[in-house]
Formats: C-alpha cells, structure tokens, sequence
C-alpha cells in the first residue's frame, strides 16, 4: 500500500483535505475504518487523511470506530497525527471562532472501546500529558502565522454523546476550569498513545456551552456547530497545511514510550 508520514482525521464538516489523492481501503484486525483513507502529497510531504466519522457523517461520536481508524494510519506507516475537532467553550475568554491546542484530556465516557490492551498482552500506558508537545507547538506557531486566535494549552473535557450536555454538567465542568468541551477526543488520543504514536489536536470553538455563566442563554444545536464549522473550513485547511510542512523530520519527544515496547495482540477472529 502507498505510504504516508502524516496523518490528519477529519472532524465534524471536514471531510476532505487534499485535492490530487489516492484511495485506499485499509482491512484493520478491527473492522473497518470509517471510511476509505486518502492519501496525497503535501509539499513533499505524504499525508493520510481519514475523516473520523465518514465522509457522508454516518458514524455518531459514540460510534466511531476509534480502533480501526487510528490502527489504519499506522498500517500506512503514519507516526503523526493531527486530529482537529469542533468543541464547544467552557469559559467566557474563549470565543466561537477561536481555536484551542489543547494539552490536557478528561475522560467521561462511558461506553466505547477504548483500548488496544485487552489481553493476554497488558501495557498500562502512561497518559500523563496526552498531546505531543512538538505537534502542539507546530499546530500553535502554524495559527499564529495564520493570523487566528489561538490559545496555548486548555483542558478538553470528552463527552459520551450523542447529546449535548445539560446546565448543571455543562457548568459542573466549566467551575473546574476546563476550557473546551468535545465528543471525539477520547479515546482517539490514547489510541495512538498505545501505537506509539505522536497526536495533536486543534479544537475550532463552534459554540459557548451551555453551562458560561451571563453568556450562553440558548442550547446549543447539531445545525449551528456545522455551519459554524463549514464557515471555518477554510481556516482549519490553511492552519493544517501551514503546521504538515513544518513538522520535523525526526522525532524528538517521548510519544513512543508510551507503547512501552509492547505490540497489541490483534484480536482472535
């Protein structure tokens, strides 16, 4: 199969990336993934691009197939993803049409499967800091060329899905200080943690949740986060392309530790 360095998933109202691509279908020891992966080139550069909940968006955040997409950009041969998603804010100086690069995670679902390591073979994985730090600094440094705003660190909480939260858990998360909130971070992040991978995220802001105090007065909408996306397509494009050309060569973080020299055991037929 043709070979790619970089790997980019495509959130909700990003379903393609590259013009000139080729097709692949990708068997995974987990099923499919949720779409064809395409591979073009980018300065040089070959990069995978696998829109995370299919491109016709037929797979809900719960439903995505997390395994079997990050376990196909590895089989091409990816050793850095950058998986931009659309977040709602948790705190007022965060504005829709901001992006954050996130640094921290929080876990709160409930019902996915979200491992590698189901046995015999066990890695527990250190997941301390979640985010490659050379990936974050390339996705920052790529948007303040840009010219967009984006903030440098921020706390992603993830949320089980497909609904939005309600009041009291949307402010429950916005009094401990987390920034942003999502549907597809987790377990996308440990995922590629587990292969050794490096990953990054870019959250684009589409909404204040419903928990901002004096600022969110409405529920927030599946049709106004995508339309806040499809106005901002353009932007995310740039800011990925910007960030794929500057990604070194060679690694210089830690992201491979964490597979701790274990392979996972594709699961028994």
């Amino acid at each position: 199969m043709t070979a790619a360095e970089i790997g980019v998933f495509g959130g909700s109202g990003l379903y393609a990336l590259l013009d000139d691509v080729e097709r692949i279908e990708v068997d995974t020891p987990y099923g499919p993934p949720a779409d064809a992966v395409h591979v073009g080139t980018l300065n040089g550069r070959a990069v995978a691009f696998l829109p995370r909940h299919g491109a016709d968006h037929r797979f809900p955040p719960h439903k995505v197939p997390y395994r079997a997409n990050v376990w196909a950009l590895q089989e091409l041969g990816v050793k850095r993803i950058l998986g931009p998603c659309a977040s709602g804010s948790l705190q007022a100086g965060v504005a829709p049409g901001d992006f954050v690069v996130c640094d921290q995670l929080v876990d709160r679902t409930s019902a996915r499967d979200h491992t590698y390591f189901d046995g015999p073979t066990i890695n527990h994985m250190s997941f301390a800091d979640p985010y490659c730090p050379e990936l974050r600094a390339v996705a920052l440094a790529a948007g303040e060329a840009e010219g967009i705003t984006v903030h440098d660190g921020g706390t992603v909480v993830v949320v089980e899905g497909p609904r939005f939260s309600t009041r009291a858990e949307s402010a429950w998360y916005a009094s401990a200080g987390w920034s942003v909130i999502n549907m597809t971070q987790y377990p996308e992040a440990a995922l590629a943690r587990e292969l050794g991978l490096c990953y990054a995220t870019v959250a684009l802001i589409t909404d204040y949740d419903v928990g901002v105090e004096g600022i969110a007065e409405h529920a927030v909408t599946m049709e106004e986060v995508f339309a806040v996306m499809a106005d901002n397509n353009e932007r995310v494009r740039k800011l990925l392309f910007r960030a794929i050309d500057a990604i070194p060569s060679g690694r210089g973080c830690s992201c491979v530790d964490g597979a701790a020299g274990l392979e996972p055991e594709p699961p028994t037929p």
